[in-house]
């Protein structure tokens, strides 16, 4: 297998990576449970859940059978016209495990794109109000929301991503990034630059958006929930629409099944991915209310009955069969795990075990909530010698800038975690 390596190097390009000097890449001939096996048999355990996705690991019994259940039936049918079980059995699902106010699901591709459907969905909802110059979003610095334009607008257009594509961007309105940690006591003058800038801009601005309680690839921030119940208190105020990116924080990830319930507040329209799909196929979903579903289909004003406005997307993937099988099983087994007590579990142990980093003075922070753990460096990290490292002592974790951090699958044994983040801590130290 490691003979596909030069034709990699030559003509495929991996994410944030050059292809003049790329990252070293590693074959992976297959993956089980936790484990990912490479080309010629050393084994690492995973740290990232490819992405926050894999919750359930590798090679899950549960979710091959679903696949293969529908692969045996369809694996895709377009969305324009027709329907099919597995995306209403999903739906049906999700509606549930949310707030009563959402009763609409739009399936999308990716958590970007999902992003991108969200965001039409509130210039949409102004449009048909006749209101088209509410046509901004307001978010906070510090955010990510996904790779497309749309979504990069409203990411940190300074020490974010996509700071090189300014210019090109739609100019959106940003706030100061939520200071107030996860767990401190709440400071209302953490709300005041937020307050201002939706108060001064109200008559422009249509939503506004943010991760709920973390700050995912923009940081890794955890900040106090009393924030988002401010927000949507301000909201309501202002008439604005409120979104949720819990594109990374959905399905149990920081110990509750959505972050938002850190706060008790709901959004007008709610994004999911990720996790969604248990990591097997790209699936996202955007839930809103009836309120702004019907919002958005009124008539054009002195049109016919029959001349509603529609959403103006439609992917071609769109409620693809196969992923939302896989999807519906994945949810099911998370809801009929103990995943709360399993992350309980988790966060103690990474807690437990990464804060010796703190000592260090290369560290700026170390910080843990549910099943996400943070070491924050002083500067950025080598990730090629980094991952070098830890594919040689069997572990996966991969840095971003200054930021060492785990998001290992819900699934993973004490003693794999425990080696895991000790691995970390000696990698980066020692």
């Amino acid at each position: 297998m490691d003979n596909i390596l030069p034709f990699d190097r030559r003509h495929l390009w991996h994410p944030y990576t050059s292809t003049t000097d790329p990252l070293p890449v590693y074959p992976v001939e297959s993956a089980s449970g936790v484990r990912i096996k490479l080309a010629g048999g050393r084994e690492l355990i995973d740290g990232m859940s490819s992405w926050w996705a894999a919750i359930h690991g590798y090679n899950h019994p549960v979710l091959n059978k679903a696949a293969a259940d529908q692969l045996a039936k369809m694996s895709h049918v377009m969305f324009g016209g027709f329907t099919h079980e597995p995306a209403v059995r999903l739906a049906e699902t999700l509606l549930q495990i949310t707030p009563p106010p959402f009763s609409k699901v739009f399936f999308a591709d990716t958590g970007s794109v999902a992003v991108e459907v969200a965001v039409k969905m509130a210039l949409q909802f102004w449009h048909a109000k006749k209101r088209p110059e509410r046509n901004k979003l307001l978010t906070v610095r510090g955010g990510y929301h996904g790779d497309t334009f749309g979504a990069m607008s409203v990411c940190d257009p300074v020490s974010g991503m996509h700071a090189a594509f300014t210019g090109m961007l739609p100019p959106q309105f940003f706030a100061a990034m939520p200071r107030c940690r996860f767990g401190e006591e709440w400071n209302e003058s953490d709300f005041t630059d937020m307050r201002e800038k939706l108060y001064k801009n109200k008559n422009e601005i249509a939503a506004v958006i943010l991760e709920p309680v973390v700050q995912g690839a923009g940081g890794m921030r955890f900040y106090s929930p009393v924030y988002l119940q401010r927000l949507r208190e301000l909201c309501d105020e202002t008439d604005t629409l409120l979104i949720f990116d819990e594109i990374a924080t959905g399905f149990g990830r920081t110990g509750t099944l959505f972050a938002m319930e850190h706060a008790g507040v709901c959004p007008d329209i709610l994004c999911l991915g990720k996790a969604l799909s248990g990591g097997y196929l790209t699936l996202s979903a955007v839930l809103t209310t009836d309120a702004t579903a019907e919002t958005i289909s009124l008539p054009e004003t002195g049109g016919p009955m029959s001349s509603a406005r529609v959403l103006r997307h439609g992917p071609t993937f769109m409620a693809n069969p196969l992923a939302c099988a896989v999807a519906k099983a994945s949810v099911d087994l998370l809801l009929a795990s103990d995943w709360r007590k399993r992350i309980y579990c988790i966060e103690n142990i990474l807690r437990e075990t990464l804060s010796p980093a703190k000592d260090f003075p290369s560290v700026a922070d170390v910080r843990c909530l549910g099943a996400i753990g943070v070491i924050e460096m002083n500067e950025p990290v080598d990730v090629a010698a980094f991952q070098k490292r830890c594919v040689e002592k069997g572990v996966w974790i991969r840095p971003f800038g200054k930021l060492v951090y785990l998001t290992p699958p819900y699934i993973i044994a004490e003693n794999d975690l425990r080696y895991l983040a000790e691995t970390a801590v000696q990698l980066l130290f020692f």
